[in-house]
């Protein structure tokens, strides 16, 4: 299945799929769409950049523009798929606050777990999307767009539902949000926890407590693992050599960026890159 509307003008796209199906497939490879991957009918074992994820039934996975996917054909996971185009996060950060929270909010994707009602909730609004893709009209794109506003916010309340977070006042919990869009802008030039508290006109030690308050990992361990991650992506999915990749990530001696990548992964870049050539 794979249910599209498409706007020549805007080079918007909206996409509803099981990834069943040849071309759904593709735009596992595609760059520049974001997706909501709900295990509707069964758990799923999927490949996310370089990690394993066990999606069970009724859990909802998002994934951004740079997230690289592996599902197989027969998953049970059904997905809504949407470019920057059909609808922009940050331009629109104001309507559904998910930038930072769903999405660029950590190294992993988040992974909600959906009850009972919030179940049926996505049952009915997965219906109404389809319905919308099936009515082509001159308001089909306006209408699927408020769909996607409505299943992007119901998702931020879900996140924002974890007990930790619950507890913590908005400012709080708008100041995790903020440093997660901050890491994200300038993890290549900015590897310490005070520039970002520069930015957030806050202390390192108030950001710790914040984190910690909130059962997330450390600030620290935050900036570390972007790092980690698109050293990976980079080392998996280019040609760049190593030195040209730690150049890319701010690190003006190769020395010192491999040390750093061995000690988080127990290889240097060379050795790692080379050990997943071999299980490729």
């Amino acid at each position: 299945m794979k249910l599209e509307f498409k706007s020549e003008r805007e080079e918007s796209s909206l996409i509803l799929t099981n990834f069943n199906c040849g071309p759904a497939q593709q735009l596992l490879k595609d760059k520049g769409y974001y997706k909501i991957l709900w295990a509707r009918d069964k758990s799923c074992d999927l490949t996310v950049d370089d990690y394993h994820v066990q999606l069970k039934q009724h859990q909802v996975l998002f994934c951004t523009t740079l997230n690289v996917l592996d599902i197989p054909l027969e998953s049970g996971i059904i997905a809504m798929v949407f470019n920057r185009e059909f609808y922009c996060i940050r331009d629109h950060d104001h309507e559904v606050s998910c930038n930072g929270i769903l999405f660029f909010g950590s190294s992993q994707p988040p992974v909600v777990t959906l009850k009972e009602n919030d179940v049926k909730s996505f049952e009915a609004m997965f219906t109404i999307f389809k319905e919308e893709f099936e009515t082509v009209d001159h308001i089909q794109g306006e209408m699927l767009r408020a769909m996607l506003k409505r299943l992007l916010i119901k998702s931020s309340r879900l996140i924002k539902e974890r007990q930790e977070i619950k507890s913590l006042p908005n400012t709080q919990f708008e100041l995790l949000r903020r440093f997660h869009i901050f890491v994200e802008q300038h993890y290549k030039e900015k590897h310490k926890v005070s520039d970002y508290a520069e930015l957030l006109y806050k202390s390192p030690k108030t950001l710790s407590n914040v984190f910690k308050r909130a059962g997330y990992p450390t600030p620290l361990t935050i900036i570390n693992d972007r790092v980690i991650l698109e050293a990976k992506r980079l080392l998996l999915f280019s040609t760049n050599s190593a030195e040209q990749i730690a150049y890319e990530l701010g690190y003006n001696e190769g020395g010192h960026f491999s040390k750093f990548f061995k000690s988080h992964t127990g290889l240097p870049p060379v050795e790692y890159r080379a050990q997943k050539a071999k299980t490729a």
